[in-house]
């Protein structure tokens, strides 16, 4: 890393902006490629997003019953029709692990790990992405939740840190350090010789514990480590040119929304990470919803309650109607965030959307029995990465014993359908196997991840 830190930029964007007279937000040019990365010239920066919704969905309105390219887009997926040849809607995946552990399997989506009370988590694919791509960005991989807790977890089970505030996330990103940078660097060294010396005390106190206060002290150590990786990371990039923003770009992101304008807040927060996508600052990002106890309410739409709430309907019609307003619009959402990658351009000309990966999703299905087999997935963009969509990519199809989605009124027909959101028509069909693919199309060099068996076929 230290090698391409030292290098300058082969024109530095400020220099470009001001002798065109403007201010303008630009992606990674060609001629400001790092000389590090300028064997592959032409080649755009390989990217992932994964968005996380809450609590599962109203099923019977959001399952597409029909596999390959003639499938109808359900009511709840219906804002994505205009997407419809780069996205693939994924039904009957699943995570072994997570069967039957209810509200915990937001913890596990992106990792495959287990949930027993004795099982501790596995890195989850964000990370073992960014592992590949942080020696290229300002920053490692950006954590994203409206409420509770983020979806990355490090390689030794500590989960990352979430942002919430936009402001708080375009500071992290476009702003210079408050004080100036000689400050921050005194600030960041004073903050690693404080890591220093906690790692220093612990390995004398480590010889008088025993195993169950030594488990505790790894997950500290853990943490000690992760915050020290990071704080070396900001100290070598203080010298790096910031990316120059356009006024327009920074109205739109650098600011805080209220969480009773819901849309405002996921629209600006696809923003920021189309923003950081397109300025090269990141490459991989994350963004939850909010948790399986605490998804806001959506009071713009006439939502009051919270998803947590609505998903627990039990059979009131008035609350699954309200269920799957929500989904559509958080499915609506999802589409603006597409239609921003398609618009803005990357550094070889084409759209963003061709070199980024978008993982939309739950780790739950139905949410009223806490049924988390049959995963809402949908996977879009990437087609330099190689993905081809078009399709919708049926699992549970594929099972010996399938005997159709059975939607509809008629309460046996209903149940049926709900037993397959709990138990797994295909229990070979496992989501790591996706998130497999996804990290080998960025560059990871592994053929296993979590739980895989195979490789998924996009």
């Amino acid at each position: 890393m230290s090698n391409y830190l030292s290098q300058s930029w082969l024109i530095d964007r400020r220099h470009a902006l001001r002798a065109m007279g403007s201010l303008i937000s630009l992606p990674l040019l060609e001629c400001m490629v790092p000389l590090r990365a300028a064997e592959k010239e032409t080649a755009a920066p390989r990217r992932s997003a994964f968005i996380y919704l809450a609590n599962g969905v109203h099923s019977l309105n959001y399952q597409i019953t029909t596999p390959g390219k003639d499938y109808q887009l359900s009511r709840s997926l219906m804002p994505l029709e205009k997407h419809r040849q780069v996205i693939t809607p994924i039904s009957g995946l699943h995570h072994p692990g997570a069967l039957s552990h209810h509200h915990n399997c937001i913890s596990v989506w992106l990792t495959g790990g287990k949930l027993g009370p004795s099982d501790r988590n596995t890195i989850s694919v964000d990370q073992k992405m960014a592992e590949v791509t942080a020696q290229h960005t300002r920053v490692a991989s950006m954590e994203v939740a409206i409420t509770q807790d983020s979806l990355a977890w490090t390689a030794d089970g500590v989960r990352l840190p979430a942002m919430r505030r936009c402001s708080e996330i375009f500071a992290s990103m476009f702003e210079e350090p408050k004080g100036g940078k000689t400050a921050q660097r005194r600030a960041l060294r004073r903050k690693g010789s404080v890591l220093d010396a906690n790692l220093a005390e612990v390995r004398r106190l480590e010889k008088k514990m025993g195993s169950a206060d030594k488990g505790r002290m790894d997950q500290y150590l853990s943490s000690i480590r992760e915050a020290e990786i990071r704080t070396r990371r900001a100290d070598a990039w203080l010298d790096t040119p910031l990316p120059v923003v356009s006024d327009a770009d920074r109205k739109r992101t650098n600011r805080d929304i209220a969480t009773t304008m819901a849309g405002d807040y996921f629209r600006t927060v696809y923003d920021l990470m189309v923003l950081a996508f397109q300025t090269d600052v990141t490459r991989v990002a994350t963004f939850s919803m909010g948790g399986e106890g605490d998804a806001i309410a959506i009071p713009e739409i006439g939502i009051t309650e919270s998803r947590h709430q609505l998903s627990h309907h039990g059979g009131d019609a008035g609350y699954m109607e309200k269920l799957t307003m929500y989904d559509t619009f958080a499915v609506e959402q999802f589409s603006y965030f597409l239609t921003r990658l398609a618009e803005t351009n990357d550094l070889n000309g084409k759209p963003l959307l061709d070199s980024t990966m978008a993982l939309f999703g739950s780790g739950m299905c139905y949410g009223h029995s806490h049924g988390n087999a049959n995963l809402p997935l949908v996977l879009a963009g990437g087609s330099d990465l190689g993905l081809k969509h078009g399709s919708h990519l049926d699992f549970n199809q594929s099972a010996d014993d399938f005997k159709g989605y059975a939607l509809g009124s008629d309460g046996a027909l209903t149940t049926a359908h709900y037993q397959l959101c709990s138990r797994p028509a295909n229990p070979n069909a496992h989501m790591s196997n996706l998130l497999l693919m996804m990290a080998q199309r960025m560059g990871v060099e592994i053929d296993q991840f979590g739980d895989s068996n195979k490789v998924i076929e996009v």
